[in-house]
């Protein structure tokens, strides 16, 4: 859809171009078109004159701002174009028809960037602010799309020699080149810029040989570093590429080597920013433009508006020149876009700016051949200058006022703008009726001020401003006759001061040679001039006749009141209007008939003009002031509000009016016929003025950011748009363009969620005016009627310059109101403000609390105009007797405007309706109101209804009163299981002890403890209760770290430390262990850093275990003990390695060990180095607390870890003595640990002990010791029989390899099948004791503790030696067991097993004995035969000792024995083992009989002598059992 205003309108100022695209302006091929985007519109204006350029007209469809345009460049097409916008969609269009030929919807995103191809004449790219980019052959209505990088797309241009390259530049600064045929490849990445790419170009001449070297470096030939080089022969030519970028930089890079060839820095020029507000900080746009025919020349913008012309073959840095020689041809902004034409010998470029100016430039001059203003927000306001009739002044919301010299003949767009001090929308204008230059204006923000337009200075000399300001939009400013105060003349007064009305509807009067100073409300004249007490209406309108003798006010009640100056004596009110009122026109006085200048015209938000003569009212000479109520003449035909009313200064009775229905119409007033009417705009009028100069000519603006000039003899139509052509052109209006929810990319000087505000939608008048301005600020018109319709006034604080700044106005911004397009329903799109008051809609509304009142004011008119006098008499009545109460029978509710009596029968009533409608919280507050509150409590408590604000409101009714009602609230409370709120009212009355005891009883004891520490004593009781209690719980649910803070809390560390430890785990103890310290409990931290560091020893971390024990003084002996036990354990790792990994790596110290020394002196080494045991005092110290402990013998059920860590704890003991040289001592600890081994089953154990503490026999310790010692030669001789013990079992299970050792003998058969397990277990592990079950086997080779099968160990040994040399030394080694064949221990151990023999018997029958009686006690029919169960038990416990063959008749008789034999048997065996020396009782030694059976199964190996001694001993003290058990540890 289209609107050509060509023929219509004579001159246009359009409005501004949009700003921050990258192309949104393009001329035609044929030089007679340039058209560029403004808002949602694309605006086409005729430049084939040199001239000026003429407004051709506008092309529309879009419902969104237009982001992208372009013309085809092909010759034959030269008036097809096409645009695309952020409502994603792109139209194609004819320039000469201003009609739409083609659209696609193929974008999902807003699109940011399009081209029309140069070389395919139906081909349209475009791209999109997501990176997809659509190519779109118009003529078969075919597509494809292509997303080449996932980035913002900011501009793209089509090479003008490769129909197949499309250039395309990115957000971010990334440059691509495309193939877009079928192969759809990114040729090249261009990568050098760092931020957004502004513009590319295409150089116009094919070829890349045409310049000189380049700047920067060449590189070789066949390197590529940003794509593939094409084959293409086009490619391979190549061609120039241009790109500006925000980054400040051009870079122009070649194609076929895909990188940048010459980069050009813009210069620092000295006019940077211009003659704008310095402080509005501007980014910078970089647009560059590639003139056609010129392969070495680039236009580009630079920082503040100038434009740059670069030669590129030119040498050195200094490679440009600057555009526009003679002050002001530059534009004063940044420029966003630059596109040229051939015009016939000439080159013209076309340049558009931020600064709103559209410039044409002849490029072979460099001079600005003319420039085009354009308007950046709606027109609001126009004034011609009465003293310079061609000065016609121009308000617009974009904050600037322009000056347009309409009689200008060398310029017809002879423009001047003001921009200083207004920084808001300009809503009203008025010239001085007598000085040359001086025009008030004033802003949507409330600002009066008085700009002089004419001297020559005046471009930058900022306005006189108010010191006045009014709350709301200025709507209308008027020049006339001083009135009071300023006219009761004291001293020299102006002769016009100048009147202000605005939005809170007040009217303020200037002093313009003083404004300074205050100003006055001319309210206060009138009050005191008519004696008016009543309220004054709110103005919205101010007019004086142009002799100053008449001053009409317009008020928002549709009234017109006319004053007479000076004193302002009210003469009549107009009541013809009843809407808010926009215009007051006096008729002018220079007619044929004077009496027209009575004539006065109005309009309004009603549609209907009136216009009244005031001739016979100026006559009057009664001294009350008239109403008129019938008008002279009645213009019908309008179907919105009127806006803007003017006289036409060359006819009589000629008026022309502007309409919110985007018409103007000119009127015979006389004959109230229309003669003509304009519809050239696009969006709703908002002023017009009829030329001074030229009687057949027009000037209208409207909120499509357009001012039109145009002749009333050229238009077709004479009267508005009715019926159905009025609703077309109310949709044509109402089509707004859809918002979009989505950011905008263009940061400066837009807030878009202003300009989001500002779409507002259709027909709906009261909502469209609230919203009409371009940032959502409403205009005066909008204001008027917003007041009229009760809707809040939008008026938005004062926007800066920047803000309501073109793109902002222009195509965000605007309130797009009309754009024409294929029709659509009026309602579609719902008007913008709606959601807000949807919303609002959706909360629930709150009861009204006085509901039967309110209904009842709410009936037909006749019952509430019954009222009103039903009310009047009785009020009359109680005048006249003060003692009667009024009687206003059933009508209640007016007991709100009589008295108190009656006021209480109102609530009562009231009370009783929320009560029936079970609103209890309602009549509460009416009773709260009525002062009634104790009843109201009572019944409430009694009910359980309390609530928070009944309690709070209670202390009104007394203290008493207020205790009661917090008590019972807190019983409601708890019933309702809100104890914690309970608690906090009953403090509230200072029951501190009762609060806390609610708290504590229902477990809440954290909130119990906050108010008893805040509130009571520190040394009160129940503190220290809460703490012990809430600990108490906190351990029974197992929050043990919990529990001990609470211990703490109630002085009791040393539970604290006990609940710590509780968990057991390291870090538990190792905290309470800490805890113990700082409470001063030594003993207990020494124990529990002792349990800890046993827990880390178990899983090998015996440097924890180290850190634990340092703490504690009292540990030091166990420190030792632990670093000896690490040193032992990484030794017996090293002798025997096994090759499983254990799940817990060990963590040893990475001590310095003397491994040359001996083991003990290697200890004690380590001990005085690392551990500090330097003194003989420390040493005895650790011994003596060592001495203390007593460790419980071990078992084969003992842990292996704690074995070792036993025996750990007694080679200390023979360290610390050794390195005292205190031999005995040393000897027996040393035996305390081999014989633990031995006890605990662990073989392998004790022969490394012996090898490691003993490594060459007893000897040499012998030597040392007290021979007269019987106890130490005793332990001595008990140490040398284990470590012989070792050494026998060493050479019986390593046999030589020859001989076959283990012969079959008769005591084979003695094993029990249940052993054989056991011991084939053993045998694997190597020559571990028969008891070890399989569990501490396999433990034990986890501790590294067993070593691999011995016989595997012997093999070489075997090998290298000769069997004759080895049996000689073997022999020799079984005579160094000689110490093993001791008769004596051979005779003690014999009579310690007859007295376990008889204890074991004596257990067995009292066992037998009891399971007797409980059998009698189970059996109550007494089955079983008393006889049988003794004997089958006996047989049983026989068993094990019965045997077969019987040697020294020392077998026991299958006859029962009776209980004094046996205890004469362990007499007899008592005395005998008294008779025994104590050395030989008190220390352990190894089996004699076992060993004696060992060298006979050795056969030959064993030397005769001892064969014989063993044979001996078995002979005397040998038996069954003896036999079977001794074999079990060796026949496996």
């Amino acid at each position: 859809m289209a609107a050509a205003a060509g023929t219509a309108a004579g001159r246009v100022l359009p409005a501004s171009p949009n700003w921050y695209c990258s192309r949104c302006s393009d001329t035609s091929a044929d030089g007679r078109f340039f058209g560029f985007a403004a808002r949602h519109r694309i605006c086409l204006l005729d430049v084939s004159s040199p001239a000026a350029p003429a407004f051709y007209g506008e092309l529309l469809g879009h419902t969104d701002r237009v982001a992208a345009f372009a013309f085809c460049r092909h010759p034959a097409h030269g008036g097809l174009c096409a645009s695309g916008s952020d409502d994603g969609s792109v139209q194609l269009w004819d320039a000469d028809s201003l009609g739409p030929l083609a659209e696609h919807d193929l974008h999902q995103n807003a699109v940011s960037a399009l081209h029309w191809s140069p070389l395919v004449k139906d081909l349209v790219v475009s791209g999109d602010e997501k990176g997809i980019i659509v190519c779109y052959w118009h003529s078969r209505s075919d597509s494809q799309q292509f997303f080449p990088e996932p980035r913002t797309i900011f501009c793209l241009t089509c090479s003008p020699h490769n129909e197949n390259l499309v250039a395309v530049g990115y957000k971010d600064g990334m440059v691509i080149v495309i193939d877009i045929s079928r192969k759809k490849e990114i040729l090249h990445r261009l990568r050098g810029h760092d931020d957004e790419i502004h513009c590319l170009a295409w150089c116009p001449v094919p070829g890349e040989e045409r310049l000189p070297a380049w700047q920067d470096e060449v590189q070789e030939a066949g390197e590529v570093p940003n794509g593939e080089l094409s084959q293409d022969a086009t490619t391979k030519k190549g061609c120039y590429l241009a790109s500006g970028s925000k980054d400040q930089t051009i870079r122009i890079w070649s194609c076929t080597r895909g990188r940048s060839v010459m980069t050009l820095k813009l210069p620092p020029t000295k006019r940077r920013g211009g003659a704008i507000d310095p402080a509005v900080k501007e980014r910078i746009w970089l647009t560059v433009h590639w003139p056609s025919g010129r392969s070495t020349e680039i236009v580009s913008s630079s920082f503040g508006g100038e434009l740059l012309l670069w030669d590129l073959t030119q040498p050195g840095k200094r490679k440009w020149t600057l555009l526009g020689s003679s002050e002001g041809q530059n534009h004063s902004r940044i420029v966003f876009n630059l596109c040229s034409v051939k015009h016939q010998d000439k080159e013209l470029l076309f340049s558009i700016s931020m600064d709103r100016d559209v410039k044409c430039w002849d490029l072979s001059t460099l001079d600005c051949s003319w420039t085009m203003p354009s308007l950046g927000g709606f027109v609001y306001s126009l004034a011609f200058s009465p003293v310079d009739p061609g000065c016609l002044a121009i308000g617009v919301g974009d904050s600037m006022i322009r000056v347009w010299n309409t009689l200008s003949m060398s310029n017809i767009y002879d423009v001047k703008t003001f921009w200083q001090s207004i920084k808001s929308k300009v809503t009203a204008l008025s010239w001085h009726p007598t000085k040359e230059g001086c025009l008030a204006f004033g802003t949507d923000d409330g600002k009066v001020g008085i700009f002089d337009t004419f001297s020559s200075s005046a471009k930058n000399k900022p306005p006189q401003i108010s010191s006045t300001y009014h709350k709301k939009t200025v709507y209308t400013l008027a020049w006339g006759p001083p009135t009071p105060p300023l006219s009761s003349g004291e001293g020299e007064q102006p002769s016009v001061t100048l009147y202000s009305c605005a939005g809170e509807g007040i009217v303020f009067q200037h002093n313009p040679w003083k404004l300074s100073g205050e100003a006055n409300d001319i309210n206060k004249v009138i009050r005191d001039t008519n004696s008016i007490k009543h309220k004054l209406p709110a103005r919205t309108e101010i007019s004086w006749k142009p002799d100053g003798k008449l001053l009409a006010l317009g008020n928002e009640d549709g009234s017109i009141e006319i004053f007479q100056a000076p004193s302002l004596k009210l003469l009549c009110t107009i009541q013809q209007h009843h809407k808010l009122i926009n215009a007051i026109r006096w008729h002018h006085e220079h007619g044929s008939q004077p009496e027209l200048s009575y004539l006065i015209a109005s309009g309004s938000v009603n549609a209907t003009i009136y216009v009244h003569n005031l001739k016979s009212v100026v006559e009057n000479t009664s001294e009350s002031p008239l109403t008129i109520t019938e008008p002279f003449r009645t213009l019908s035909g309008h179907t919105a509000k009127i806006t803007s009313l003017s006289w036409s200064p060359h006819h009589e009775g000629r008026l022309v009016s502007a309409c919110y229905d985007g018409t103007a119409q000119v009127w015979d007033v006389m004959k109230e016929e229309p003669l003509c009417n304009y519809r050239g705009h696009q969006g709703r009028l908002l002023c017009v003025q009829w030329s001074p100069v030229d009687s057949d000519s027009v000037y209208t603006g409207a909120d499509d950011f357009y001012v039109h000039k145009w002749y009333i003899s050229k238009q077709e139509h004479t009267r508005p748009p009715q019926g159905k052509k009025s609703i077309e052109l109310e949709k044509k209006r109402s089509i707004q363009p859809k918002v979009k929810a989505k950011k905008k990319k263009k940061p400066i000087g837009k807030s878009p969620a202003k300009q989001d505000l500002s779409d507002v939608a259709n027909g709906d008048e009261s909502v469209k005016d609230v919203l009409l301005e371009e940032n959502g600020v409403s205009d005066h018109e909008g204001e008027k009627e917003a007041r009229e319709m009760e809707l809040p006034d939008k008026v938005s604080t004062p926007a800066s310059k920047d803000v309501s700044s073109s793109a902002s106005e222009s195509p965000f911004s605007l309130s797009k109101p009309f754009v024409t397009q294929k029709a659509i329903p009026v309602k579609k799109d719902p008007p913008k403000e709606k959601p807000i008051f949807d919303a609002s809609l959706k909360k629930k509304k709150p009861r009204s609390i006085l509901p039967f009142t309110t209904s009842m004011d709410h009936r037909s008119k006749d019952e509430l105009h019954q009222d009103c006098l039903r009310l009047a008499t009785c009020l009359k009545t109680k005048d006249h007797n003060e003692e009667v109460s009024p009687d206003l029978g059933d009508r209640i509710h007016l007991g709100l405007f009589a008295d108190r009596a009656s006021l209480h029968n109102m609530i009562d009533v009231e009370g009783k309706y929320h009560l029936e409608n079970g609103h209890p919280e309602l009549y509460q507050q009416l009773m709260l109101w009525k002062g009634d509150m104790k009843g109201v409590l009572q019944a409430a408590a009694e009910r359980g209804e309390l609530t928070d604000q009944l309690v709070a409101i209670s202390p009104m009714v007394g203290y008493q009163a207020w205790v009661w009602t917090v008590e019972a609230f807190a019983k409601q409370l708890c019933f309702q299981e809100q104890y914690v709120k309970a608690a906090s009212h009953l403090l509230s009355i200072h029951k501190v002890y009762e609060a806390v005891e609610l708290l504590k009883v229902n477990h809440f004891y954290r909130e119990a403890i906050v108010i008893a520490k805040a509130r009571l004593r520190p040394e009160d009781p129940i503190l220290k209760d809460l703490y012990t209690s809430w600990a108490a719980l906190l351990e029974k649910d197992g929050h043990y770290s919990m529990a001990a803070k609470c211990y703490l809390g109630a002085s009791s560390p040393y539970d604290a430390v006990k609940v710590l430890a509780k968990k057991g785990d390291v870090t538990s103890l190792k905290a309470a262990a800490e805890l113990a310290l700082i409470s001063g409990e030594e003993e207990l931290s020494a124990s529990l850093s002792f349990r800890c560091a046993q827990e880390l020893l178990l899983s090998r971390n015996w440097v924890g275990a180290q850190e634990v024990l340092q703490q504690q003084k009292t540990l030091f002996g166990q420190r030792l003990v632990f670093c000896l036990n690490e040193l032992l354990c990484k030794c017996l790792s090293e002798r025997n390695p096994c090759n499983r990994k254990s799940p817990v790596p060990p963590c040893y110290h990475s001590w310095e060990l003397n491994r040359d020394a001996s083991f003990f002196d290697m200890v004690i080494e380590v001990w005085q180095k690392e551990l500090g045991m330097n003194t003989a005092e420390k040493a005895t110290c650790a011994q003596e607390q060592l001495r203390s402990i007593e460790h419980p013998p071990s078992t084969s059920n003992t842990h292996p870890k704690q074995v070792l860590f036993h025996i750990s704890h007694d080679l200390t003991l023979a360290a610390l003595s050794y390195q005292a040289a205190a031999w005995n001592e040393a000897v027996k600890s040393i035996l305390g640990a081999v014989t633990r081994s031995y006890d605990a089953g662990n073989f392998t154990l004790m022969q490394e002990l012996c090898s490691i503490f003993l490594p060459e026999g007893c000897e040499n310790l012998r030597d040392k010791l007290d021979s007269t010692n019987s106890q130490s030669m005793a332990a001595c001789r008990s140490l040398e029989g284990f470590a012989a013990y070792g050494l026998l079992y060493d050479l019986w299970w390593n046999p030589p390899k020859d001989s076959t050792v283990l012969q079959k003998t008769d005591l084979d058969p003695v094993l029990c099948p249940s052993e054989q397990p056991a011991l084939e277990q053993s045998s694997v592990s190597g020559p571990s004791s028969p008891e070890d079950t399989p569990d501490q086997t396999a433990t034990k080779m986890d501790e590294n503790l067993s070593s691999t099968t011995e016989f595997q160990r012997c093999e070489p040994e075997s090998d290298s030696r000769t069997s004759s040399v080895d049996l000689v030394d073997r022999q020799s080694k079984l005579n160094g067991c000689k110490v093993l064949l001791s008769e004596a221990t051979a005779a003690l151990q014999n009579t310690q097993r007859d007295i376990a023999e008889v204890q074991q018997i004596l257990a067995d029958m009292i066992h037998q004995h009891q399971q007797q009686r409980n059998n009698l006690q189970e059996s109550t029919n007494g089955s079983i035969q008393e006889g049988n169960v003794p004997q089958s038990s006996e047989n049983e416990s026989d068993k094990p000792s019965s045997d077969k063959s019987q040697i020294n008749g020392k077998d026991e008789v299958k006859e029962t024995i009776t209980l004094p034999e046996l205890t004469k048997r362990l007499l007899e065996a008592k005395q005998k083992l008294a008779e025994f020396p104590d050395s030989l009782k008190f220390y352990p030694f190894p089996d004699v009989l076992e060993c004696c059976l060992v060298l006979l199964h050795m056969g030959s190996q064993c030397p005769p002598e001892l064969r014989e001694q063993a044979l001996d001993l078995l002979r005397k003290h040998g038996s069954a059992n003896v036999y079977k058990k001794a074999g079990g540890k060796f026949l496996t």
